[in-house]
């Protein structure tokens, strides 16, 4: 009985159970139905009224299963647009967002509440353009949001963010900051509905890359973080109160806090590492270093502090101080199992960079030393600021640079050798006020050795010993000596020796002799395109003073010897091309270097050379020392074109700044043939062909001076369309982009048709010449100025002169047949011409034509009046009528060459003139 009731009573519990379990389960089933359209319905209103971008979805479903126990809306496939300027770019995508509703919210309120969101697969791209505009400011102010509130509404207040296998790319090109995070899985928990609150995270990315200014810091890194973040959503101000990270192996404790202005960024941020092992810091470095990191093995105790603190607001160029402390104790390295590893290795170096200005970085490093049994380095420096810097070190070496190298694992290069070195150094280095630090030391070098992968074959023999002495702390005191210095290079052997002294008024005493292969030498240290090449032949002695070299005190100097080159490549800033000199030998005989028969080539241009050169060390070891010389040279053939400057435009002349490197958007820009103003050469010149603006000259001489960026041209002749032409001329570029000119030219007996088809400059300023036969010469005066192109621009022109015509046949030329049609003089359409000096003015874009007379076929004309260099005109004509022209017909011919007005009548209007406008 007693069994029967216990059994009756245990029915009757799984009964209800049962019956609790399965209203349980159908109302995990039934309420998402019941309440499925009053969710979505607020869903959509709430997205309306609170977001400001365009939000799309596939899908939209009810469950208590998809994230149990909590009741979530989810949205398939969702797509959220970014704010201002980025529309109509995604801001986040994702397969699934979940959103948790308060259960209790949808029977007891007329609000849904929302307190739980998650992500999954999902992609959220931020992006901040130049001018600080970002694309997450896609939530709608609560006043626009309230404008037409209703009693039911969707309340977010969340207490949970779940983010899982997603991707985040955070891009500001305000900042120049951009980072990746791949494979982001975080967990969030707070009261986040609240002004201010406190988040916990906990945070993994399987691979994270941070990079600044075009700089990778961290590439593929795996990160562990657990974090406590206190958030102010109405300062939008973060505070990171506890925050745990590990990176790869490396534990970094992180705290500080971020606030977002109007303009910019407040960031007070400070990590740290307080005695990690030196191997763990490694496995944070970028990847090239964590395959080293395979092959080595490393120890050490390690601390790192960095601080970044301050405003950065770009637009008013404010930027927050950074400091970085690294410091190493008792480092072990070993590469690759060594026979000689590093030990003792401690370094400890404090960076500031205030205000993000490299000028004003400081670093001092207190400590960097190593062992490698017996050998050492020992060295400590302080260097403050950039331009002058102020420099304190002491640096001290017994080290055989194969041990060091193999034990280090330095990639892709061999070292040999034993260096001894013992300097200091202490004060400022000021090259305009010719400040020097205190130096006292030596540098040596025995049995050198230099290989690397990008040359089969090594440098051997180094030999270098070297002092250097500075007891004031100025340029004058300085004093450098190598003696001796040697390699061995593809088997032949360079030796050099050198004194150096007060280098306010160098003092130099120079010994040098070997071969060398300037291409192959370039290539042992790089693998890109060849910026050097050549070969070089020394066997020199050079001595005496700088200022004895200025002032011309030869007697003072001892410079002796011969230098062989061969296929050496110069370039220059002005220069678009190469200037190859293919062969030659100097003679070196005090301050005068002679050269014979020297041949060079540029581009298509090819010289020969005889002369000689003055003041070369003086204009070699200084900004101001100016190249003197005098020779002969002879070409077959010269492309001036090929000399025009791609300096930019708004470079000066002056200047001996280096040019800005074309990037790949800029095309290279043309300009005028510049001068160097530290020339002063004087060239004889003669070329069978050359090649200018489209002219072809032939037999071209003269005799070319250069002087303080002055291109001077006297007794110049060639040969042009078949007739002799001789000219002086003056030429100096203003700017790359600009030059000035003037010449005097005089051309006999030269053919109309002839100039006119090959000319295009006589084509622009005669092209009434068109229909024109016969010869002509000419003695005129011009003076203007040329474009980048090497144009002359015509308003610029100012000159005159004469033009003598000799049987000339002028046919089919429109101004006559005009004149012909208004006279009814039918012999007026083709006039032949003979014996008449036409004189002539040219000033702002007018040329202004003196009255001359000829006759033809009983008639007489008189023609005066101005044309415009761009074809209008302005005559008046006289037609004298058979037998004497005692009566005429006055005429005005206006209008343009193309479409002449011709009129009977003295009435005219002035041409406007167009100034010159620089």
């Amino acid at each position: 009985m007693q069994k029967s009731k216990s059994r009756s009573i245990v029915f009757k519990i799984a009964k209800y159970l049962g019956i609790t379990f399965a209203v349980i389960l159908a109302l995990l089933f039934l309420t998402p139905i019941v309440f499925e359209d009053q969710i979505k319905e607020q869903i959509k209103k709430t997205a309306n009224e609170r977001l400001s971008a365009e939000l799309n979805y596939s899908d939209v479903s009810v469950s208590f299963f998809r994230h149990f126990p909590s009741l979530t809306l989810t949205l398939d496939n969702l797509s959220l647009n970014g704010s201002a300027p980025y529309k109509n770019e995604k801001f986040i995508t994702a397969k699934e967002v979940s959103f948790g509703i308060n259960v209790a919210s949808l029977i007891f309120s007329k609000s849904v509440k929302i307190d739980q969101i998650y992500l999954s697969d999902s992609f959220i791209n931020v992006k901040v353009n130049p001018n600080g505009e970002a694309n997450y400011n896609i939530y709608k102010s609560q006043a626009k949001a309230t404008e037409k509130k209703d009693s039911t509404d969707t309340a977010l207040k969340l207490e949970r963010i779940e983010i899982l296998n997603s991707k985040i790319i955070y891009d500001d090109k305000s900042t120049k900051v951009h980072f990746d995070a791949l494979g982001f899985n975080y967990l969030g928990k707070g009261d986040l509905n609240k002004a201010v609150f406190d988040l916990s995270s906990k945070a993994k990315i399987e691979k994270l890359n941070i990079i600044y200014e075009d700089e990778p810091y961290l590439m593929n890194k795996k990160i562990d973080a657990d974090l406590i973040t206190k958030v102010n959503i109405n300062s939008l101000s973060f505070f990171f109160q506890q925050n745990n990270l590990k990176i790869n192996q490396l534990l970094v404790d992180f705290k500080g806090k971020f606030d977002i202005l109007k303009d910019g960024y407040n960031m007070d941020f400070v990590i740290k590492s307080d005695n990690s092992d030196l191997y763990d810091v490694f496995t944070a470095f970028p990847p090239k270093y964590i395959t080293w990191l395979s092959k080595t093995e490393l120890k050490g105790n390690t601390t790192l502090l960095f601080t970044l603190k301050g405003d950065y607001i770009t637009s008013q160029n404010i930027a927050p101080d950074l400091n970085l402390d690294v410091k190493i104790d008792n480092g072990f390295v070993n590469y690759n199992k060594s026979a000689f590893p590093v030990s003792n290795l401690n370094f400890e170096v404090k960076t500031k960079v205030p205000s993000l200005n490299p000028d004003l970085l400081t670093v001092d490093a207190k400590n960097l030393s190593l062992n490698i049994n017996k050998d050492y380095i020992k060295s400590k420096f302080f260097v403050k600021g950039a331009n002058t810097p102020e420099i304190n070190a002491d640096f001290k070496a017994k080290i055989d640079l194969s041990k060091l190298t193999k034990a280090l694992g330095i990639p892709d290069v061999e070292l040999k050798g034993s260096l001894a070195g013992d300097i200091q150094a202490n004060g400022k280095f000021d090259q305009k006020n010719k400040l020097f630090p205190v130096t006292k030391g030596v540098f040596d070098l025995e049995n050198g050795y230099v290989k690397t992968k990008y040359y089969p074959n090594p440098i051997t023999n180094i030999t270098i010993k070297s002092k250097i002495d500075n007891q004031k702390g100025t340029f004058d005191d300085l004093k450098i000596k190598l003696k001796p210095a040697q390699f061995t290079f593809e088997g032949k052997p360079v030796f050099v020796e050198a004194d150096l002294s007060d280098f306010n008024d160098l003092a130099y005493d120079i010994k040098a002799k070997g071969e060398l292969d300037v291409n192959r030498i370039y290539k042992v240290f790089s693998q890109k395109g060849l910026d050097l090449d050549g070969f070089v032949k020394a066997d020199l002695v050079l001595k005496g003073k700088q200022s004895d070299a200025e002032k011309g005190n030869y007697s003072k100097l001892y410079n002796k010897g011969t230098l062989e080159l061969r296929n050496i490549g110069i370039a220059s800033e002005y220069l678009p091309k190469k200037f190859i000199i293919k062969e030659g030998i100097f003679k070196i005989n005090q301050d005068k270097m002679s050269f014979n028969n020297f041949t060079a080539a540029y581009g298509q241009s090819d010289f020969k050379m005889n002369g000689y050169l003055q003041n070369v060390f003086n204009y070699a070891t200084t900004d101001t020392g100016v190249l003197k010389g005098s020779f002969n040279v002879s070409a077959r053939y010269i492309n001036v074109d090929e000399f025009m400057s791609n300096t930019p435009a708004d470079a000066s002349v002056t200047k001996n700044s280096a040019p800005k490197p074309e990037t790949k958007t800029e095309a290279a820009q043309t300009g005028v043939i510049i001068i160097p103003t530290n020339l002063n050469l004087q060239l004889l010149a003669n070329a069978q062909k050359v090649n200018f603006d489209k002219l072809n000259l032939q037999n071209a001489t003269g005799h070319l001076t250069m002087n303080k960026g002055k291109l001077t041209m006297q007794n110049t002749g060639f040969d042009l369309i078949g007739c002799k032409v001789a000219m002086n001329a003056n030429y100096q570029a203003v700017t790359p982009q600009k030059a000035n000119f003037d010449y005097a030219i005089k051309a006999s007996d030269f053919d109309i048709k002839r100039a006119y088809n090959e000319i295009e400059v006589f084509r622009k300023m005669a092209s009434a010449a068109e229909k024109a036969q016969g010869i002509v010469s000419l003695d005129y005066q011009l003076k203007g100025r040329l474009n980048g192109k090497m144009e002359p621009v015509y308003p610029s022109l100012v000159g005159g002169g004469v033009l003598s015509v000799k049987d000339v046949k002028v046919r089919g030329l429109k101004m006559f047949n005009a004149v012909s049609k208004q006279t009814s003089s039918e012999s007026m359409k083709n006039p032949d011409v003979s014996k008449v000096d036409i004189k002539s003015t040219i000033k702002n874009n007018i040329m202004t034509v003196e009255r001359f007379k000829f006759k033809f076929a009983g008639f007489r004309p008189r023609i005066e009046g101005t044309t415009s260099l761009d074809g209008k005109l302005n005559l008046k004509m006289r037609l004298g009528l058979p037998p004497l022209g005692i009566f005429g017909i006055p005429l005005t011919v206006t209008g343009t060459q193309d479409n002449p007005k011709v009129k009977v009548g003295r009435k005219t209007e002035d041409l406007e003139e167009t100034k010159d406008i620089e």
